[in-house]
């Protein structure tokens, strides 16, 4: 019986990445083309009879002959990311996705919120990578393999955030919406326009110019090279970072259940010895490793990568979204500017949802120097010191100074894109 949970842990392994390997086996399809004769894939490093035959057979590859751009906007929980994805979700020629690594998630790792397991990591990406290159194909009918219960000819009701999708809720995707409906509510487009079509999302997807995809669930830029890389498509990672003390005090407010030992500590002053530092440290460490391969500028993200802090686009949203336009090489359009004129000030009852993103936004940006005790703030500094160094925050050396906003916290720097 002792060794008992060894072999359990290892049938589940085995079962995750049988089933990862499966989906990959049906549904391959256009991608499993013959690799571009470089160095790599055709030299004297290989056999070369079967090198010379490889691609004898196969002599042109599938670049990216749209030249749609692809644009990943890569994050973490409560960083602002959703603020971000809908400057993309507003624009008439993007189609936008929210977290549609979701399913992948939630399929290969069921009941599982932020894995820490190196293997699970491990399936996540590989299967995250290559429903995003698929998706960026406008092959929407790969997200079936994790959708549950699979979807039935094509159409399905149980796509995450469905209604935080501009396209998924206009004609063609859906034709019942009427001219008072163009602005609707996320969970108001979910009941007006029924189930979701993917054929008809797919031609939704081919009749824009651009696709963009917010994800939460893929850990640093360099878990992306492989995409990044690949000529069939062009990729560029805007990589969005927010102060961690922010991030805490945000998730601690959001997810309660999850975070209940921080807030304990923030309402008795005392910490609790089960306390799950690496809520914490886990967001510092990614950030660290993923920004410093951004900064270091390596050739394969010349071009590729923009590193933003929530702070800045906060402050002065209209200038950091124009920059942001500019890096991608993408005209921002009028319905852009309207959306951030009418959704960057609001009131303090202007955002219901908790993943709403009408808010005033640069006074949401010091939020959480009043919701989080400076025990923890103190706490955090000293966890994260490197990365707070690294992207420009400053450290509150006393309760005063902390709540005093005429301080500001955050340094000022020009992160210019890697061009």
């Amino acid at each position: 019986m002792q060794c008992s949970w060894k072999a359990v842990l290892l049938l589940a392994l085995a079962s995750i990445a049988i089933q990862y390997t499966a989906i990959r086996t049906f549904t391959a399809k256009s991608f499993h083309s013959c690799p571009i004769p470089n160095p790599v894939n055709c030299s004297l490093s290989q056999d070369a009879d079967v090198a010379d035959r490889l691609c004898d057979e196969n002599p042109t590859f599938p670049y990216n002959l749209s030249r749609k751009t692809h644009v990943l906007i890569l994050a973490t929980t409560r960083s602002g990311s959703s603020f971000v994805g809908q400057l993309f979700n507003q624009h008439f020629d993007v189609f936008y996705l929210f977290e549609p690594l979701y399913h992948v998630q939630y399929t290969l790792i069921p009941k599982l919120t932020q894995s820490k397991s190196t293997t699970d990591r491990r399936v996540m990406l590989g299967a995250s990578r290559d429903l995003l290159r698929s998706l960026y194909d406008c092959d929407l009918y790969f997200l079936e393999n994790y959708i549950k219960p699979q979807p039935v000819n094509h159409t399905t009701d149980r796509l995450f955030r469905r209604g935080a999708s501009k396209a998924l809720c206009s004609p063609p995707v859906c034709e019942s919406l009427g001219a008072v409906d163009l602005h609707l509510e996320e969970g108001d487009c979910v009941k007006k326009c029924g189930t979701l079509n993917l054929t008809l999302a797919t031609e939704s997807c081919r009749e824009h110019g651009h696709v963009a995809i917010k994800t939460v669930r893929v850990p640093e830029v360099s878990d992306l090279r492989a995409l990044v890389e690949d000529p069939r498509l062009n990729l560029k990672v805007i990589q969005l970072v927010r102060d961690p003390r922010g991030i805490l005090a945000s998730r601690s407010e959001t997810f309660r259940d999850t975070y209940r030992l921080w807030r304990i500590w923030d309402g008795t002053g005392r910490k609790p010895y089960n306390l799950d530092v690496t809520q914490l440290t886990t967001v510092c460490e990614d950030f660290w490793n993923s920004v410093s391969t951004g900064l270091n500028r390596p050739p394969w993200l010349k071009g590729k990568y923009m590193l933003v802090r929530y702070e800045d686009l906060a402050r002065n949203p209209m200038k950091k979204t124009e920059e942001i336009y500019d890096f991608l090489g993408i005209p921002m359009d009028s319905n852009v500017e309207r959306w951030i004129q009418n959704n960057t000030r609001g009131d303090r009852s202007s955002s219901k949802h908790k993943y709403g993103t009408v808010r005033n936004s640069a006074a949401t940006a010091e939020k959480w120097r009043f919701r989080l005790s400076y025990e923890i703030v103190a706490f955090t500094q000293h966890a994260c010191q490197q990365v707070l160094a690294q992207l420009g925050y400053k450290t509150a050396g006393s309760e005063e100074e902390l709540k005093n906003l005429s301080i500001s916290l955050v340094e000022e720097r020009d992160f210019l894109p890697f061009s």
